[in-house]
């Protein structure tokens, strides 16, 4: 039976690694994996065991009980990623994103690619490193007029991005899932990652620009447009980062789930918008009779356009992980795996490499069932840094990559000619940061 579920398991995660190819989206192979593995586990009465982290053994449970804990630690994760995408597109909505542009002053190319390199990894450290690279490659679209040009800066946007979401609770969805595991606190990832992070970027920031690509100057920025900016489009901005970086603050002072403190945040925020927009209709109680108004609200609005289909991906393969965390297969396959490689290091450093082949999601909430360190353990901040950050050697190994690759055409053995070895030379000096900083300084 065991072989039967690896292979349904297995399956599944190949048509989502080959979601382009069979242009299949990879919420279908998801859910369709999360709910036979479960269903063969209640159907064939398979025993199910929660992990004790303190005695690192495994207890018998129940099914009931372990599926309500993984959906509840699921849900947890789905909530607050739907507040952070709501305030996100509520800023948006305001174009607040373009005030963005007014810090960017000089033509000159190794000038703009420090310039982007930082924000991407400021930014991305606040709004998650895809939303980071969407807004700055739009921004960058304004700035550099040429394709040619402009592709080589999305490639050390992508870098940065990664590099930026590794060290913050909110920049990545593998480093929010670890934090809202309990397996990293806010101020022990800054401790550990910073450092490794701003390593990891500025490595490849410093070789890009000895190379050809990034000499001279750029002659040919667009010039703004009216329409670039809104009346409370800085406000906006302000407030909405203020209110995802208060969420690590308030879960801190409250000791409550973070998805608490985003919601709290996301009320604030969506009060200013109403307020600022003059909405005229209540939200939650929209009808045909004034559905002609409900483009006035920038709630509604931005509610509209969150992206589901992620959300659903999130819920099929955290849960089909769950499955096999509740059989036990991957704990035993930790302890087979430590066994075969005694060095922790070189295994969280092949599951970064790993991350950019396959998507680092599973792969983290594999690693959350496979090791049963306690919190702060250095482990789940080398896996938060790996994971993170190694998507950026391949154009498909992370959503920034990915939305990059739309969004700028780029093509992949472009990337992997001309970016990849700066990735890897950035995720290589970053991982030996860490280790040094773990053994000699931490």
């Amino acid at each position: 039976m065991e072989i039967t579920l690896i292979t349904i398991f297995t399956l599944g995660y190949l048509a989502i690694t080959l979601e382009h190819s069979l242009k299949i989206d990879k919420l279908i192979p998801a859910l369709a994996m999360m709910s036979i593995l479960w269903a063969m586990i209640s159907v064939y009465h398979l025993p199910v065991y929660e992990v004790d982290t303190l005695l690192r053994e495994l207890k018998p449970s129940h099914l009931e009980e372990v599926l309500l804990h993984h959906l509840g630690k699921t849900a947890e994760i789905i909530i607050f990623l739907l507040g952070a995408m709501t305030i996100v597109e509520i800023i948006d909505y305001f174009n607040g994103f373009a005030t963005i542009k007014k810090f960017i002053k000089t033509k000159s190319k190794k000038g703009l690619l420090v310039i982007f390199s930082l924000l991407a990894f400021i930014l991305s450290a606040i709004i998650d490193n895809l939303t980071a690279t969407i807004v700055l490659i739009t921004i960058l679209q304004k700035v550099v007029k040429k394709r040619n040009t402009r592709i080589w800066f999305a490639g050390l946007i992508v870098i940065a991005a990664n590099a930026g979401g590794a060290w913050s609770p909110i920049g990545d969805v593998t480093t929010t899932m670890l934090w809202i595991g309990n397996k990293v606190t806010t101020l022990k990832l800054i401790k550990y990652l910073l450092i490794p992070s701003l390593v990891c970027m500025v490595v490849p920031v410093l070789l890009a620009t000895r190379l050809p690509a990034f000499k001279g100057d750029i002659s040919d920025a667009l010039e703004d447009k009216d329409g670039d900016t809104h009346k409370y489009g800085a406000a906006m901005l302000y407030l909405g980062l203020s209110a995802i970086v208060f969420v690590p603050v308030f879960k801190t002072l409250t000791h409550l789930p973070p998805y608490v403190g985003m919601m709290l945040s996301l009320a604030v925020v969506a009060t200013f918008a109403e307020y600022f927009s003059s909405a005229k209709i209540n939200i939650t109680s929209i009808d045909v009779e004034h559905e002609e108004y409900s483009s006035h609200s920038p709630v509604h609005s931005s509610l509209s356009k969150i992206e589901l289909p992620s959300i659903l991906f999130f819920l099929g393969i955290l849960l089909a992980v769950a499955a096999l965390e509740s059989l036990g297969m991957l704990f035993e396959f930790a302890g087979s795996l430590n066994a075969t490689i005694p060095n922790s290091d070189v295994v969280v450093m092949l599951l970064g490499i790993g991350s950019a082949i396959i998507d680092n999601v599973p792969l983290v909430a594999a690693s959350m069932g496979m090791f049963s360190e306690m919190m702060d353990h250095p482990l789940w901040h080398f896996i938060a840094f790996s994971a993170g950050t190694g998507g950026s050697m391949l154009i498909i190994g992370s959503a920034a990559g990915v939305v990059a690759m739309g969004m700028e055409r780029i093509e992949f053995f472009w990337y992997l000619k001309k970016i990849s070895w700066l990735a890897l030379a950035g995720f290589i000096a970053g991982s030996l940061t860490f280790i040094l900083m773990r053994d000699f300084i931490l």
